[in-house]
């Protein structure tokens, strides 16, 4: 019998992550598990919290969003911790990509007894932001931006936050000029933004890489050149369905190692949480984290 240590986010979706992990903790115990409850004060805290499970031979549940399933994932990515997701935070992005039941008691069963799967991981580094290790994706140009103004939405939650701070981002973005190195090959380009995706989704469900897959040792890098705002606008509800990609101005390369470099001061972001400048370089980490999905 798995025993479990649950670390919550109370700031994901208010008390969200404690009303969601109550629902699945009673079905973990009724069957025999033993489950303990922290609450982290900072990503940090969360993540030695993690570390310290997982050193005692714990499954690491991450109550929350993106922000702490990354932050955590990436703590106990190398490590051979089993990790698992009860989402509860404003987008759920990875455990979407996982193909998590939402309902408690499937979720259950799949932290009971379901096989670990073994995901990649992100390296992130930049000059003046320490290494990291991330789950989802790398995101630089106006996802940035407009994941900034998502995070500090108090009126709107879920999709309809990252959907008004795109539109709030797209209305005053002025295009930068990428320097994307995929694998030693450089290419540049002008536009909005530039998507490293090991998870097909960001932003609340938003299919930016739907070719992206968690275990092929690759990252689909994602290009969308300048264009009038009218255009990006109509591309932004085609991230409903990936259907994007389909577009000759729309550009997927894909490899191991990216570098984001641009000609001004542009914001990256990755998994909701590091909020920095590039350049940034981005690695991939095959098959490091053992996930119950």
């Amino acid at each position: 019998m798995r025993q479990f240590t649950a670390i919550v986010n109370p700031t994901a979706g208010g008390s969200a992550g404690a009303a969601a992990l109550l629902r699945v903790a009673r079905l973990l115990r009724e069957a025999g598990a033993r489950l303990d409850t922290e609450y982290s004060r900072s990503l940090a805290h969360a993540q030695e919290l993690a570390r310290r499970a997982g050193e005692d031979g714990r499954v690491v549940l991450a109550v929350g969003g993106d922000g702490i399933a990354g932050g955590i994932g990436g703590a106990l990515s190398g490590t051979g911790t089993l990790l698992g997701l009860v989402p509860a935070g404003r987008g759920n992005d990875f455990a979407r990509a996982l193909g998590l039941p939402t309902e408690p008691a499937a979720l259950a069963r799949v932290l009971l007894d379901h096989a670990p799967r073994m995901v990649d991981t992100i390296e992130v580094e930049s000059a003046v932001h320490p290494r990291t290790v991330v789950l989802g994706s790398v995101y630089a140009g106006v996802d940035a931006l407009a994941n900034r103004h998502a995070n500090r939405s108090r009126l709107l939650r879920g999709s309809a936050s990252y959907y008004a701070g795109g539109l709030r981002a797209v209305a005053t973005w002025r295009a930068a000029t990428f320097h994307v190195t995929v694998d030693g090959e450089k290419h540049t380009h002008r536009g909005y933004t530039v998507v490293a995706a090991n998870s097909a989704y960001y932003g609340s469900g938003r299919m930016i890489a739907p070719g992206a897959r968690l275990d092929d040792g690759l990252l689909d890098v994602v290009v969308i050149p300048e264009a009038p705002r009218r255009l990006f606008f109509t591309m932004m509800n085609e991230l409903k369905t990936g259907a994007h990609v389909a577009r000759p101005e729309v550009r997927v390369l894909r490899g191991r190692e990216i570098t984001v470099e641009a000609d001004r001061a542009v914001p990256y972001g990755a998994d909701g949480e590091v909020d920095a400048v590039l350049p940034v370089k981005a690695r991939v980490l095959p098959g490091a984290l053992a996930v119950l999905t």
